[in-house]
């Protein structure tokens, strides 16, 4: 039986692809015109701004409604200074701070900078409340632990983003923040009812329904009161009779990338859960970041035989293609504002609101004065596949002091010390006080040698007991470790 053309372009409306590289390869930009929904930009998409803002026109020239979408959180998450680290402090030092302006006006900042590239849909904020120091993936990626906190930032966030033309979309429903897994790589449980969710997880998408936010991703997490042996990306009750009936949302339901293993691994590959997704009730599928032209056929293809043989009833997948089309429509007058700049200058300039925002957020427990040119050692350890490998570190911001990047598991306190002679040791981590060895290594130099301490990751409870100070900034940006350094007094 030969394909239905049809019943492909159907398919490929519900589907947000990617491709490598700097320039839109030719395929990826056929498949819009044959109707993709759109694509996802990713950190080796992105080289500089006149870059980008040609692959988005290019993208726009197959189909003036195409999605381009990004993961631009600012903070640890950020695709645009992926090469330098991001200019704002992400949602932990917001929090923080606890000023709602503050955080509308650093994300619509980050959306006037994604409009005048013609990214249509950034994949933020972060509304998960990050209740479990232990966890993974979201840590600094969230506002707080305190779901009203969360709710008001998430509500201003959504606000800030969307007043610039660019659709928000909040994540991950119905919440990754008590998780101590990664569901990148595999199937994280949250052992919660109900009512625990409703209390803890659940305000913050509350806020941002209210706040009109224009979609909503999915979580690759198992919640066996609601989901069974699944996750939430493919469950009915989280999706329909939670997310629409009881929350009130209206707009696209975003899936988290399918080829997770949260995902791919519970339904047997992209293709399949593309299919379990849908009929669910999500919108609008993000295969993921490894995506050639062979993959989208290969899931367009399961879908359609899917819609052939019974699993998928093709009015759900219409609605879904429909929400899809709804988030462009929504989009389109950011677009084509964008379109009409893409020839000229790039407009973004430097801005030093998010460098303000990330002192604003820097807290000092202890001494710190008269520090000097001490050494300062940065304990490397593995980064997320979420935040990518970032530039983090006071390294940039440093004036005349010696910075030396050490593996965390070959950290040595002896060595470190005569190396320090007589200087004090400045010891910068992220998450130390669930790296393996990090509350050690500190004990060992703190016991003989002054010691500060700048925890750039969730802070969590620990505090390192004969630490000179310790010093948290909420998250490792750009603006974070140079707000770190003026707290030091280390810049110029």
């Amino acid at each position: 039986m030969g394909t239905d053309p049809g019943l492909r372009r159907l398919a490929l409306g519900t589907l947000l692809a990617a491709y490598p590289g700097p320039v839109p390869p030719g395929w990826a930009v056929d498949l819009v015109a044959e109707g993709l929904a759109g694509h996802t930009l990713f950190g080796t998409n992105v080289h500089d701004p006149a870059q980008v803002a040609a692959s988005t026109a290019a993208l726009r020239a197959a189909r003036p409604d195409v999605l381009v979408a990004i993961d631009e959180e600012g903070g640890d998450v950020t695709r645009l200074a992926h090469a330098t680290g991001s200019p704002y402090p992400g949602n932990a030092a917001l929090g923080a701070v606890d000023d709602p302006a503050l955080t509308g006006r650093v994300y619509a900042a980050i959306g006037a900078e994604l409009a005048a590239l013609g990214i249509t849909v950034d994949l933020a904020p972060t509304v998960d409340v990050n209740t479990a120091d232990e966890n993974p993936v979201i840590g600094t990626r969230s506002f707080g632990a305190d779901p009203a906190r969360v709710a008001v930032h998430s509500a201003a966030a959504v606000a800030g983003l969307q007043s610039t033309g660019v659709a928000a979309c909040a994540k991950h429903f119905p919440g990754h923040g008590a998780t101590v897994a990664d569901s990148h790589h595999e199937l994280p449980t949250v052992e919660a009812s109900p009512a625990v969710l409703r209390e803890r997880d659940l305000p913050p998408f509350a806020a941002v329904v209210d706040a009109g936010v224009a979609s909503i991703m999915t979580a690759h997490i198992r919640v066996p009161a609601l989901t069974g042996a699944g996750p939430a990306t493919f469950s009915r009750a989280v999706l329909v009779d939670l997310l629409r009936r009881e929350l009130g949302f209206t707009g696209a339901v975003i899936t988290d990338a399918l080829e997770m293993k949260g995902a791919a691994l519970a339904a047997g590959g992209v293709g399949p859960a593309a299919v379990l997704a849908l009929a669910a009730g999500a919108d609008l599928l993000c295969i993921g970041a490894r995506v050639d032209a062979g993959l989208v056929e290969r899931v367009a293809a399961e879908i359609v035989a899917a819609l052939r043989d019974g699993r998928l009833d093709r009015a759900r997948v219409e609605q879904a293609a429909g929400r899809a089309a709804a988030l462009a429509a929504g989009t389109r007058a950011a677009a084509l504002a964008a379109a009409t700049r893409a020839a000229g200058p790039s407009p973004i300039t430097p801005t030093d609101l998010g460098y303000a925002a990330a002192r604003r957020a820097v807290r000092v427990e202890g001494d710190v004065a008269g520090l000097g040119r001490p050494l300062v050692v940065r304990l490397d350890a593995a980064t997320t596949i979420a935040q990518g490998r970032v530039p983090w570190g006071l390294g940039p911001h440093l004036a005349g002091s010696e910075e030396i990047l050490v593996p965390a598991a070959e950290a040595d306190a002896a060595a470190l010390r005569a190396r320090a002679g007589e200087r004090p040791i400045v010891l910068v981590g992220r998450h130390l006080h669930r790296l393996p060895g990090g509350a050690a290594l500190v004990d060992a130099l703190a016991a003989a040698h002054p010691v500060v301490v700048v925890e750039m990751g969730w802070p969590g409870r620990w505090r390192p007991a004969g630490a000179r100070a310790f010093v948290t900034t909420y998250g490792a940006s750009h603006a974070n470790g140079r707000a770190a350094a003026q707290a030091l007094g280390l810049t110029p």
